[in-house]
């Protein structure tokens, strides 16, 4: 039986929601009671807050999907204009999918709130859709920084409307640093809080590997969050973490010198390394045993300190995308950005491509960094080339073997040429 119950939703979804969001079981009731039954009209707005990997966007996802509610789910970091916001929740309403075919647009061309709102309506009536419709804006908090008018707006939309739909917004930041000076309509508050370590070993166990035990595989995440608790309660880094340093936890039982249940033997075998693994929590850019092998190095070196010291380390794994992400979208116009990075690859005229005039933004630099890992990082060669012929290759298969100095030398010419725009554009608004 589900400890989740709610008379809209068949017995088996139900069952299905509470195996893939473990303990999360008062939030998702707490969710489904907000939702009601389909037809019903639900709150117009509800305001989702906590740290991350708390699961905010999981358990929303994870629900929506499950009970296939209609829902456009929009990352504010991608949609970093009111134009491509409005325009992507219109293409999730519709099912559009901007392609080769289409010319990868999008199905209506919005600018304006006062265009959502009719186009929006003009749609619902389109579809004939009885259901609640939800909007699902996560990174929330970028909405301040975009229109005065769009956050009041949102909130009021099911108003504005006369329909039946619930915007849903997704952020680590409180309800108080979004409320506006002028007010508007307040939101209903739900708080993820950080995962206990109870229920992070219960999480991270139920995600034993076929070879070995539930058993041994939980002892082996006792020992794990014994030692990274303290410094890190992110359940993606701990799951990370822990696929990370299980093979050397197995080593001495597939060695035949140890058994599954001598704790002690394994626990003395693993310990120097989880230790030396706690000092690369986050980055990313080198596994446990290279870090080792750097420690070793270090000693032998007779403990060097300083940039020489540590010349052969490269930049952290996350920080060359980010280098990518900003020269793609400082020498690669914007109306180039779907035809990359959309799955479906397509023909576009020379003429258009270099057309001048093109207006950057600085959140292309993020969007395009994200756009990387929905893909999960399986981007064509192509892409990060120079598109003016100058045949600059930042392929990241290729880009383990590019010296860190390179990068460094990348990011100071992109933070000279962002200084020297800043300041001609200052003099050009003293000239006026």
């Amino acid at each position: 039986m589900s400890s989740l119950a709610h008379t809209a939703y068949p017995e088996e979804k139900l069952q299905e929601v509470a195996k893939l969001t473990l303990c999360r079981e008062s939030q998702v009731s707490t969710l489904l009671s907000i939702f009601g039954e389909r037809q019903h009209l639900s709150f117009p707005s509800i305001f989702i807050y906590g740290h991350t990997g708390t699961g905010k966007t999981y358990i929303l996802q994870t629900v929506l999907s499950t009970l296939e509610l209609p829902c456009a789910f929009i990352n504010c970091v991608e949609c970093f204009t009111p134009r491509l916001l409005f325009e992507q929740i219109l293409n999730h309403l519709h099912h559009h999918h901007p392609a080769p075919e289409n010319e990868f647009s999008s199905k209506e061309r919005c600018d304006t709130f006062n265009d959502f709102v009719r186009l929006y309506n003009r749609g619902m009536s389109e579809l004939s859709l009885q259901e609640t419709f939800y909007i699902v804006l996560d990174k929330a908090e970028l909405l301040r920084e975009m229109d005065a008018n769009l956050l009041p707006g949102f909130l009021r939309l099911q108003e504005l409307t006369e329909s039946n739909v619930t915007v849903i917004f997704l952020t680590e930041i409180v309800w108080e640093t979004f409320r506006p000076n002028t007010g508007c309509f307040e939101p209903l508050t739900l708080y993820f809080p950080d995962y206990s370590k109870v229920e992070l070993q219960k999480i991270l166990s139920s995600e034993f590997p076929v070879k070995y035990s539930a058993e041994f595989y939980a002892s082996y995440i006792n020992i794990l969050l014994g030692v990274f608790y303290t410094v890190c309660r992110d359940i993606k880094e701990l799951r990370h973490l822990a696929a990370l340093n299980f093979p050397k936890f197995c080593e001495p039982v597939i060695k035949g010198e140890a058994k599954e249940s001598d704790s002690h033997k394994l626990w003395k075998n693993i310990e120097p390394h989880l230790k030396r693994a706690m000092q690369t929590v986050y980055l990313r850019e080198i596994s446990s045993s290279q870090w080792e092998r750097i420690q070793q190095e270090d000693r032998e070196a007779s403990h060097l300190k300083g940039l020489s010291a540590h010349a052969h380390v490269e930049l952290p794994y996350y920080s060359k995308f980010l280098l990518i992400a900003a020269y793609l979208a400082s020498f690669n116009p914007a109306r180039t950005d779907k035809r990359f990075f959309l799955k479906h690859h397509g023909k576009i005229k020379k003429t258009d491509f270099l057309k001048k005039h093109e207006k950057d933004c600085e959140f292309r630099y993020c969007s395009v960094l994200v756009r990387f890992f929905m893909n999960k990082q399986n981007c064509s060669r192509s892409t990060f080339s120079d598109p003016s012929g100058g045949g600059v290759s930042l392929d990241p298969c290729y880009s383990q073997h590019v010296s860190s100095m390179y990068y460094f030398i990348i990011l100071s010419v992109l933070v000279i040429q962002y200084i020297y725009i800043k300041k001609v554009n200052s003099k050009k608004a003293l000239v006026f």
